[in-house]
Parts: C-alpha cells; structure tokens; sequence
C-alpha cells in the first residue's frame, strides 16, 4: 500500500507550507489533483492520510481529492479529447487511436487551505 506514504509526504509538505507561512496559520483542507493513471487509488489514499494524520496538528485537515479524467491529443481532430475508456485510448469524437496522454496521471498538491 504505496498511499501510505504518499500521505505522510502529503502531509509533510502542507506542514512545512503552514509552518512558512507562520505559526498563527491553520490548515483547514489540502486539495490533490489524482489522475487514473497515477497509480493511486483514492478511497486507499483517503483511508491512509486519515491514519496518518492522526495523532498530528493535521488531525483535523481534510483531503480533498478532485479526479482528473484521461485525455489524449488526438491527431486527427487536432485537439484534446477524452478517451472511451481506461482500456481503448481512442477519441471520442473520431475514434482514432491516441498515444499522447495529456491528462491522468496527475498526483499533485493543488492548492492548501489556509486560516490565518
């Protein structure tokens, strides 16, 4: 289970971010973008940072975690597209094959609530 310690390295940094910002600062939420691709299951992810921060000034900071659907750049519409599936990266619109993945293997901190 890899979402451990992805969670504890989560959480080291929003704590190194609130600490930078000063001691009155208190972190209310951390919000990650997670892509399918990314290797991580969110439910896994969410039941590991909820172990992790227990016991922490972070204890009572929530993850947010917004998915990022797989998008490729299809060629033939000279445009980002969604695919059909996870198994088919074909486009949508024309079905063409696709082998540039644009988005969907996000895994990445996108912003850190704050209370001052």
């Amino acid at each position: 289970m890899h979402e451990l310690s992805i969670a504890l390295s989560i959480l080291e940094f929003a704590e190194e971010e609130a600490q930078r910002r000063g001691h009155a600062a208190r972190l209310e939420a951390i919000h990650l973008k997670v892509g399918p691709l990314s290797g991580v299951v969110k439910e896994a992810l969410l039941t590991a940072y909820q172990l992790a921060s227990e016991q922490t000034p972070l204890a009572d900071c929530r993850l947010v975690i917004e998915e990022i659907p797989i998008a490729i750049y299809c060629s033939q519409c000279r445009a980002e597209r969604p695919v059909r599936s996870i198994q088919s990266f074909r486009c949508v619109e024309c079905d063409t094959p696709g082998c540039q993945v644009v988005h969907g293997r996000e895994l990445q901190i996108s912003a850190l609530e704050l209370l001052e």
